[in-house]
C-alpha cells in the first residue's frame, strides 16, 4: 500500500478468490473479442443486384448474336452491376454469461497481481486536481507505461488529476472489466475500491453497459 505521495506504508492481503486464481487465457480471450465485437458499428452495406440503379432491359435478345445471354446489365458480373454476398448492415455483439466476465475479470486481476503490477493507494490526500501529482506519485512506486486507476465516485479529484495522462484511463469500480485490465500494465486501486472488489460487490461490464452484481453466486 502507498499513501498518495507514492511512499510505500505498508502491504495488504488480496482476497484470494479474485486476486489469486489461475488465468483462464481460453475465457479472457473470448471476453476480451465480444468486447471489441461489440464496438464494431456493423455500418457497412453494398447492394444487391435488386437494389442497384437501372437495368431493367434485356441488353441484347437471347439468341442469334452468338454472345452469351444476358438478363440485365446490373448483373454482379457487370461493371456496376449489383454485389453478390456483399456485407449488409449488421451487429457482431456476442453473447457473455456473467459467469464468463465474473472469471475473465478474475483472471485478469489474478495475472496482474501475480506480475507485481498491482498497488493500492489508501486515499488520495490532494486538495484540488493536480496532473504533477500523479505523474510524481506514480514515479515514486516506479510505476511506467499504461495504468489504470480504480476509483470510487467519490474519488473527483483524483479522477480529474488523472485524465490528462495520454498512457492512463480512470475506471469507476462499478465499471471493472477483464478488456481494461489486460490493457493496462498496472491497475492502481483505492483502498475502498480494492476492498470492495475483493467483496464481491462489483458489476460486471458487459459491452457497453453494465449488469449490476450484488456479490451472490453468478
Amino acid at each position: 500500500m502507498y499513501d498518495s505521495t507514492g511512499r510505500q506504508t505498508g502491504e495488504m492481503t488480496l482476497e484470494a478468490s479474485i486476486f489469486g486464481i489461475e488465468p483462464n487465457v481460453a475465457v479472457m480471450h473470448q471476453v476480451v473479442t465480444a468486447r471489441l465485437a461489440a464496438q464494431r458499428s456493423g455500418s457497412s452495406s453494398t447492394k444487391t443486384r435488386g437494389e442497384v440503379r437501372g437495368g431493367g432491359r434485356k441488353p441484347w435478345k437471347q439468341k442469334g448474336l452468338g454472345r452469351a445471354r444476358q438478363g440485365s446489365i446490373r448483373s454482379p458480373q457487370w461493371k456496376g452491376g449489383g454485389v453478390v454476398f456483399g456485407p449488409k448492415p449488421r451487429s457482431y455483439a456476442q453473447r457473455t454469461p456473467r459467469k464468463m466476465r465474473r472469471l475473465a475479470l478474475a483472471s485478469a486481476l489474478s495475472a496482474r497481481a501475480a506480475e507485481g503490477e498491482v498497488r493500492v493507494v489508501d486515499s488520495f490526500a490532494w486538495d484540488e486536481p493536480k496532473t504533477s501529482a500523479v505523474v510524481a506519485m506514480l514515479g515514486q512506486m516506479g510505476v511506467g507505461g499504461k495504468v489504470l486507476f480504480v476509483l470510487g465516485r467519490g474519488d473527483g479529484i483524483a479522477e480529474r488529476s488523472v485524465r490528462n495522462l495520454p498512457q492512463a484511463i480512470v475506471l469507476p469500480v462499478d465499471q471493472l472489466n477483464a478488456y481494461d485490465v489486460l490493457w493496462a500494465e498496472t491497475v492502481v486501486f483505492t483502498g475502498a475500491t480494492v476492498s470492495g472488489v475483493g467483496a464481491g460487490k462489483f458489476a460486471v461490464a458487459r459491452d457497453d453497459f453494465v449488469i449490476e452484481d450484488e456479490g451472490g453466486a453468478a
